[in-house]
């Protein structure tokens, strides 16, 4: 046999390795561990938000949920860790949700509290003037 045909004989193994390897491949694993991955991003971004405060029963709910997700990874459980991953993330993102709307309802009574005193504020102006 001479060179170039051992050089692609040696290819052609090489590529039919590469693709048994692929074929081994759990096709369940990538989309469970995608979602694991942005299932933790959501409980980080909904503590980043305030969350433990603010939502405390969502967030435990949540961090519950991804650590059985990850437990499930990690037993190799792909749908398992996947299910527990997505509901993860919809707990993060209803807690999240629910601190965002408490911060805002406090914005809002806050505001409403400055325009109560301003007008008080204006009356007693207006009645020293008269």
């Amino acid at each position: 046999m001479d060179t170039k045909s051992m050089d692609l004989l040696m290819r052609v193994g090489v590529a039919a390795a590469v693709l048994s390897l692929a074929a081994c491949a759990s096709p369940e694993k990538t989309p469970a561990t995608a979602a694991v991955a942005v299932s933790h991003n959501a409980v980080e971004n909904a503590v980043s938000a305030g969350a433990p405060e603010l939502a405390p029963a969502e967030i435990t709910a949540a961090r519950d949920k991804m650590m059985r997700a990850n437990q499930a990874l990690a037993a190799k459980d792909y749908k398992t860790a996947r299910e527990l991953a997505i509901q993860a993330q919809a707990d993060a993102k209803l807690a999240q949700s629910k601190a965002n709307s408490a911060k805002a309802t406090a914005a809002a009574d806050a505001l409403n509290e400055d325009l109560r005193v301003l007008r008080q504020e204006v009356d007693r102006a207006n009645s020293d003037q008269r």
